[in-house]
């Protein structure tokens, strides 16, 4: 599981957002966004690069990951 710390979440057009964008890269991933902490949670085996590049391609830059 990866935790990004995502910025510009707002509400749940935001979370819907990153999670089209988490499964256009794999589309088994499991995504669970928490709005007021501004924490995505994925649970994917497709490279942390690729996820990442995809939820900032949405539009909402990562300012990091555990």
């Amino acid at each position: 599981m990866i935790q990004f710390e995502v910025e510009g979440m707002s509400c749940n057009h935001c979370v819907g957002a990153i999670t089209r964008a988490v499964k256009a890269v794999d589309p088994a991933a499991s995504v669970s966004a928490d709005v007021p902490t501004q924490a995505v949670k994925v649970d994917s085996n497709a490279d942390q690069a690729a996820l990442r590049k995809a939820i900032e391609d949405a539009g909402y830059p990562v300012k990091g990951a555990k």
